[in-house]
């Protein structure tokens, strides 16, 4: 059922390689046939210990695993757990035509996916299985869990929600019919252009060079996605973004319709000065039940928690699993 993938063996990720743990290139499929790349990485110590509680990890949206995600999945898998960070389809080292496209429906299907491929793995519990969604799949990974009973745990960190974003506007200032169908318009006009042209339209990454007069986040961003620190070939953000079209259906399917159904524990962390922390105190405000979390750190903006490790709570991360996957 799987699609042979170039997969690059080097390593290529923007933060350096762990001796504490084994890393491994894996495949698998989701539901709608599309192969999948990710990163294994397995603590070297396990002896006697039999089989080990599963995380998954993707994110940011229009990053790849080599950067946030497999930080985040290589630190987890030093604390005793067996982690995948992956890139999402059309994207990244993973199947899917045409390439840079985004679906809430597919990307939360990928984080199910995720679950279906530990679940068989030999050294897993599949009793033992959390998620951790960084930015855009930090939605995703709320929407996953409030879709797929086997996730028993999910942390969503400097967290998106994708479509909340794409339909209001940033800060909801563009939560009107009128502006909705403005956007509409355009990209509709923007499907016939692709259409005649053969082929899709790129909305540009993360942008270069940088206005003076630009956001502190868009900074933030750029800071990130186009220096040293987080700069990759792959990355959609580090290069020419999303088709134009990319996320027209987010538009009109808004992922967290069921959050307030989810039954497993979740823990959400933001950055207490991050331009996007409200989307993450809404989101709580949702939820119910006594094994939801909401962590806000002091001083740090959005992107701090993509790679700042004295600053992302591993700590506290690693307790959260380590309860609710015991």
């Amino acid at each position: 059922m799987e699609e042979k993938l170039n997969l690059t063996m080097e390593w290529d990720k923007t933060f350096p390689k762990s001796e504490k743990v084994n890393h491994s290139k894996v495949t698998f499929h989701n539901r709608y046939g599309i192969t999948l790349a990710a990163d294994m990485y397995a603590p070297k110590d396990t002896q006697g210990q039999g089989q080990l509680p599963a995380i998954a990890v993707c994110g940011p949206f229009g990053a790849v695993k080599e950067q946030a995600a497999g930080l985040y999945a290589q630190t987890m898998a030093e604390r005793g757990f067996l982690t995948i960070a992956f890139d999402p389809s059309y994207t990244g080292e993973s199947g899917g035509q045409p390439r840079y496209m985004a679906s809430p429906d597919i990307n939360t299907e990928d984080f199910m996916a995720a679950v279906d491929f530990l679940s068989v793995q030999d050294k897993v519990d599949p009793e033992r299985i959390g998620i951790i969604g960084i930015c855009g799949w930090g939605g995703m990974a709320l929407n996953a869990a409030a879709l797929d009973t086997r996730i028993k745990a999910t942390v969503a960190s400097t967290m998106y929600d994708m479509t909340r974003v794409n339909a209001n506007g940033y800060f909801d200032s563009e939560d009107s019919e009128e502006a909705r169908y403005e956007k509409r318009k355009a990209l509709c006009a923007q499907r016939i252009a692709d259409y005649k042209n053969g082929t899709y339209a790129l909305g540009g990454g993360v942008v270069d060079p940088l206005p003076e007069d630009a956001p502190f986040f868009v900074k933030d961003y750029y800071d990130y996605y186009k220096t040293e620190r987080g700069y990759h070939p792959r990355s959609l953000n580090s290069n020419g973004g999303w088709n134009v079209t990319g996320c027209q259906s987010f538009l009109n399917m808004p992922i967290l319709q069921y959050s307030q159904e989810i039954r497993n524990a979740v823990l959400i962390i933001h950055g207490e000065k991050a331009h996007s922390c409200y989307f993450s105190k809404d989101a709580f405000a949702k939820l119910t039940g006594d094994n939801k979390e909401l962590m806000i750190i002091p001083g740090a903006v959005h992107t701090d928690l993509y790679d700042q490790t004295d600053v992302i709570p591993f700590d506290k991360m690693c307790e959260f699993f380590g309860r609710y996957l015991a």
